[in-house]
């Protein structure tokens, strides 16, 4: 007879959140009536970066991409046959120019910066690989 009861409890609660609107397949987030301090913004600082000045080569980036840099061991990208699982993969995450440079010189989180061990050249050229491949 217990048993009973909790399923139909259950059933109960069930049929309550649905027609509350909590089961209806959608997304419900609190929305504050107000924000104390400010709002973070997500930038990319892109102040000394002199491979963003630099027109980058596609078929030079290509081989920094996957020579003694190695960005195929962290990143996956279709067009260097790359499947790395450490880093974003660049395929789906199709970043721009300006977010490139900005990684590949100072890096940020995981990924290192390779400002010290690459030119500003090598750094535009791998840029413009990573857009032009992935449509950036």
């Amino acid at each position: 007879m217990r048993r009973t009861h909790v399923v139909a409890a259950l059933l109960v609660l069930a049929i309550g959140l649905l027609a509350a609107g909590c089961l209806d397949g959608t997304d419900q987030a609190a929305t504050p009536e107000t924000v104390v301090g400010e709002v973070p913004v997500a930038t990319t600082d892109t102040e000394a970066l002199p491979a963003l000045e630099l027109t980058g080569d596609a078929v030079a980036g290509k081989a920094v991409f996957t020579g003694a840099s190695s960005c195929g061991g962290c990143h996956t990208l279709a067009d260097a046959g790359a499947s790395g699982a450490v880093g974003p993969n660049l395929d789906e995450a199709k970043p721009d120019t300006e977010l490139v440079v900005a990684r590949v010189t100072k890096g940020q989180g995981g990924m290192p910066a390779f400002g010290e061990q690459l030119t500003p050249q090598q750094i535009a050229d791998v840029a413009a690989y990573i857009t032009q491949s992935t449509g950036g």
